[in-house]
């Protein structure tokens, strides 16, 4: 790959890092200080199935800011691709699923959500970038072959999502 090449894909991933790391930070934010705070996120989370909420709401909150910031530094990017790739999947599971495909159906379906979730496992997979913190402290995870970012941020991410989904969701009969 030529210099200009190289240039070209690390602006792409900064790009891709930042956008991730930016709207989930927004939304570990707006849990802590915007709207019902941890309260309403917790009485939403229960609402769900997910129990018990407080708990769980600043566990997910506090995941979607870990995780932003990571992003952004472009730090152990593969576990922060992760993080929100599993968020996303517990997402799926506990609202979206029921509700098809698309966005714009009832209830919203998984487009959005999966969206994130497969974009993640990509910037996992490829990695930070040359622009990242990774890269300039020199973290063991830059090195690794692109198989393994793969089998790292794919484990994790399912992994963490299915222990949250075993350990805290029990839905209502009714959902």
């Amino acid at each position: 790959m030529g210099i200009s090449q190289c240039v070209a894909v690390g602006v792409v991933l900064v790009v891709l890092r930042v956008y991730l790391g930016l709207m989930i930070l927004a939304h570990g934010y707006h849990h802590f200080f915007g709207g019902g705070r941890i309260p309403g996120t917790a009485k939403w989370f229960e609402s769900i199935g997910v129990r018990p909420g407080v708990p769980n709401a600043v566990l997910a909150s506090t995941t979607e800011v870990g995780v932003g910031v990571l992003l952004l530094a472009g730090l152990a990017t593969p576990l922060a691709a992760a993080g929100l790739m599993s968020l996303m999947l517990v997402a799926i599971a506990t609202v979206h699923r029921k509700n098809g495909f698309f966005v714009f159906n009832k209830g919203e379906g998984v487009e959005y959500t999966l969206s994130v979730a497969v974009t993640a496992l990509a910037l996992g997979t490829l990695g930070p970038g040359p622009y990242s913190l990774d890269r300039w402290w020199g973290v063991p995870g830059w090195s690794w072959t692109p198989g393994a970012r793969l089998a790292l941020t794919l484990g994790v991410g399912v992994g963490a999502a299915l222990i949250q989904l075993a350990l805290f969701y029990r839905p209502s009969r009714a959902s």
